[in-house]
């Protein structure tokens, strides 16, 4: 992460825990990795006639061959999961793109991917979003915004503790829905240990205000389409394959309504089952901002490339993919983004997202969704039975594995079912009564956000949890309570209130 950033520290020291316990765990990690690679291969040398669908091609199958190990290995992490995308993309270029060996080619094979195509995942306009947001967020720690901004925003919640709890998750949020979640608890988290500290050790007040920010943070990353990589992925997917373009204000309309009343429920949760003892607590935040060329620039730039991102497509048709690029361009033209800054952009979110991008290629290219599609009769299900399948399953996996590539797994395949469903004469009304593509792509990304049951559940469970004040069972309380809430609230709020 970025080394700018409060807090960095306990990330280091996360990721260092992360890499010591892998090594440690090698002889699991070997296991592993060679269950994995026997049940893709059983899974590419099986005779085609035993998955029972009608006229599956070669490429095809081995598709879902690539399927079964990115799942398998997203869900074990026996590798980081940006190695296993860049491991999926390099297998798919070299089996059924055009550029595969040749002895793996011939006519009859089906529709082999082209291999530009492959590689232009990685150049995706989504990847350039999210590059612009990062360097967003680096121009603001560099400066010393996000401090100003923290005291700034905590200052009217006051000394009271329950709320200054208020405000640490509706700041956490607000940082959250422009910064990575990861960072953003880092952040608020060097705010905060000296606080933790100083209370009762026989209250319970810290351990509503350590859960108060991975909770802020994952809420928060829903409010924008920026906030946290499934939200992307869903658009990029829900754009591919329904034709459907979510505009930024179109987003932010609906789901600031949404993400405030969950922070307020979660708020009077943490407050009912974590009183505080103490009943004041006063909050300092070291570090000041100093008004120079690079901060009003900064400043300026921040402004510009969120208005672009709220009213630009409406006022002059500008692409919220192209408005990212201005602060890209602007930080290295004021000398505020230096070659050490682009070192320290997370590659491996990019990596992995550009992984998950290249599977949905896949599955477009070769013609595999629709075959799948046509073979499972989703047509036939209740929309509402598909929509709260895909988010249960979605909210399972998110908790033990990686967000990102639990929304990378699910989209391309939801995005084809929705497809599917939405043109489907006799399902298609009813689907599209109740939302439609949007309504069931936009859910996984909720269901996504929501996850946060377990430590291992997302970075800022993590961080959080590195306090040492945190237990795994209160950890589990609330995020099961918030899960299912954002779930039944998300999926009600997007079947009435439709893009």
């Amino acid at each position: 992460m970025f080394k700018n950033f409060q807090g960095f520290n306990v990330l280091e020291k996360i990721q260092k825990d992360k890499i010591h316990k892998r090594k440690r765990n090698m002889s699991a990690t070997g296991i592993k990795l060679t269950i994995i690679v026997l049940l893709t291969l059983l899974v590419a040398f099986m005779p085609t006639e035993y998955f029972g669908i009608e006229a599956l091609t070669v490429t095809q199958h081995r598709v879902i061959a690539l399927f079964v190990f990115a799942a398998l290995m997203w869900l074990t992490e026996a590798l980081p999961s940006w190695v296993t995308s860049m491991v999926v993309v390099v297998v798919m270029l070299l089996t059924v793109s055009t550029s595969a060996f040749n002895f793996l080619k011939s006519d009859d094979m089906g529709v082999f991917v082209g291999y530009a195509d492959i590689m232009h995942c990685f150049a995706n306009p989504t990847i350039m979003l999210f590059i612009g947001g990062f360097v967003l967020a680096i121009g603001m720690t560099k400066t010393k915004l996000d401090v100003a901004l923290a005291r700034v925003l905590l200052k009217p919640f006051g000394t009271r503790s329950e709320v200054v709890l208020l405000g640490f998750l509706l700041v956490t949020a607000i940082f959250s829905a422009f910064v990575s979640n990861t960072a953003t608890a880092a952040m608020m988290l060097a705010f905060l240990a000296p606080v933790l500290r100083s209370l009762p050790a026989d209250g319970k007040g810290r351990i509503a205000l350590a859960l108060a920010i991975p909770v802020g943070a994952n809420l928060g990353g829903i409010m924008t389409p920026i906030g946290t990589p499934p939200n992307l992925i869903v658009l990029d997917n829900l754009n591919k394959f329904n034709g459907i373009d979510i505009q930024f204000m179109d987003w932010m309309i609906r789901m600031i309504p949404f993400v405030l009343l969950l922070l307020f429920i979660s708020w009077l949760l943490l407050k009912y089952l974590f009183p505080f003892k103490q009943k004041n607590i006063e909050i300092k935040i070291e570090g000041e901002m100093r008004w120079d060329f690079h901060t009003i620039v900064v400043v300026a730039t921040f402004i510009v490339t969120i208005f672009l991102w709220m009213f630009g497509k409406e006022l002059w048709g500008l692409n919220t993919n192209v408005v990212a690029m201005i602060p890209i361009a602007s930080f290295c033209a004021a000398g505020i983004l230096q070659r050490r800054d682009l070192e320290e952009i997370n590659w491996s979110v990019l990596w992995m997202v550009a992984g998950g991008f290249a599977l949905g290629v896949a599955l477009d290219k070769t013609g595999l969704g629709n075959v799948l599609v046509e073979a499972i009769p989703f047509a036939s299900w209740s929309p509402l039975v598909v929509m709260i399948i895909s988010g249960l399953v979605c909210f399972i996996f998110s908790n033990f594995i990686s967000h990102s590539a639990a929304a990378s797994l699910l989209a391309p395949i939801l995005g084809l079912v929705a497809s599917g469903i939405a043109t489907d004469p006799t399902a298609g009304a009813a689907f599209n009564e109740m939302g439609g593509p949007s309504a069931l792509m936009v859910g996984v990304a909720i269901a996504a956000s929501v996850s946060m049951v377990l430590p291992i559940s997302t970075p800022p469970n993590a961080i959080a949890h590195s306090t040492g004040f945190i237990e795994q069972k209160d950890m589990m309380k609330v995020g099961i309570i918030m899960g299912l809430l954002g779930l039944v609230i998300g999926y009600s709020m997007l079947i009435f209130l439709k893009f």
